[in-house]
């Protein structure tokens, strides 16, 4: 019997509804001598869950500057600090600092910041920032931050969208959005994610795992890029090591990504399959011609074993033959490595090489040639 008097967990709830009774009591003692107007605002708001709390019945149509519940605090409006161990939820406005081990719901706007450990819903517009475990979802303009484990969610954005899995702004948003996975927005500055961006003016970067989908965006970063003022091509490339490629290239008007697949005619001992990925930049230089720089990992490989890796910078002037077709030829630079019991030699000339280390590298100057579709 000693034990459970004394148990803490049992002191801390007796003492808020001890609380919760006082503020109940000293609010109904001085109701009489307060205007409608001092009815509906509260100093303090104290409660285990509604309508168990200072406020009563009445917390549905009281704005309070400062809130405290056990579990849950129900009100009309916060205009200082919510705290909750479940859920705040205001039904129209909130300023100020809310923090909830669940959610924070508002029905209107929210100032400030709000903090849960699942979700943030806000039915109109939040500014300031939000933080949540799961999701931020606004209505309509999240004007701040919003920070999440999963998704955020909201018609416009004016600062910064960051999650886990994915952001969703279905209209425009004026600073950027960082995602694991995927990225969609209208008009957005830049987009980074892990997998996929979704856009339609992208003014900045466009940096993806994977692809990039836009209806114009100049500077995107991906494997494959679907831009539809940009431009795509097909291009047959050989290079000093008697490799033929076939590759998509695809890019808005600046940057473009490069991934394609191939195979080498030199007599080797097993057939060599190749295969390369990478980035590369348009340079204008006169009307039908400009600089293509590119940069490009690319392996061969036997599939037994056997594997040929090579890092390439190269120089490609390009000249447009027509309206779809472009030819272009010029200098790389290349880094390979390979186990040294392969003894490839596709290169004689080395301008260093490594002797010492398990696997032979070796930098080399080579070429690349080419002619590509334009479509």
């Amino acid at each position: 019997m000693k034990n459970l008097l004394f148990d803490p967990s049992r002191i801390f709830f007796i003492t808020i509804l001890l609380v919760a009774i006082s503020f109940r009591s000293i609010a109904q003692r001085g109701a009489a001598q307060r205007s409608a107007a001092q009815r509906d605002t509260a100093l303090v708001h104290i409660g285990f869950i509604y309508p168990i709390s200072s406020n009563g019945k009445q917390a549905a149509s009281m704005t309070n500057r400062f809130s405290l519940h056990v579990i849950a605090g129900l009100s009309k409006g916060e205009t200082g600090v919510a705290l909750a161990g479940v859920a705040n939820v205001v039904k129209e406005n909130v300023h100020g600092v809310h923090m909830a081990g669940v959610a924070n719901v508002i029905g209107k706007n929210a100032g400030g910041a709000q903090l849960a450990g699942v979700a943030n819903v806000t039915g109109n517009n939040a500014e300031g920032a939000q933080l949540a475990g799961f999701g931020n979802i606004v209505a309509h303009e999240a004007k701040g931050a919003q920070i999440a484990g999963f998704m955020n969610l909201a018609e416009n954005a004016g600062a910064v969208q960051v999650a886990g899995f994915t952001n969703i702004a279905r209209k425009n948003i004026k600073g950027a959005q960082v995602a694991g996975f995927l990225n969609k927005a209208g008009d957005v500055n830049a987009q980074i994610s892990g997998f996929a961006n979704v856009a339609k003016k992208v003014r900045g970067i466009q940096l993806a795992g994977l692809i990039n989908i836009a209806d114009s965006s100049d500077y995107p970063i991906a494997l494959f890029n679907f831009i539809k003022n940009g431009e795509k091509s097909v291009a047959l490339t050989f290079d000093e090591t008697m490799t033929g490629i076939v590759s998509f290239r695809s890019g808005g008007r600046v940057l473009y990504g490069i991934a394609g697949v191939g195979y080498n005619f030199k007599d080797n001992a097993k057939a060599m399959y190749a295969a390369e990925g990478g980035l590369g930049a348009h340079i204008p230089l006169a009307s039908s011609l400009r600089l293509n720089l590119e940069a490009v990992s690319h392996t061969l490989t036997d599939f037994d074993g056997g594997h040929y890796n090579k890092n390439s910078l190269r120089v490609l002037p390009a000249l447009r033959l027509g309206n779809r077709f472009e030819a272009f030829a010029g200098p790389t630079l290349n880094y390979v490595s390979y186990e040294r019991e392969n003894n490839y030699d596709f290169v004689k000339k080395y301008i260093w090489k490594n002797n010492s280390s398990k696997d032979f590298q070796g930098l080399f100057v080579g070429f690349n040639v080419g002619v590509q579709y334009l479509f």
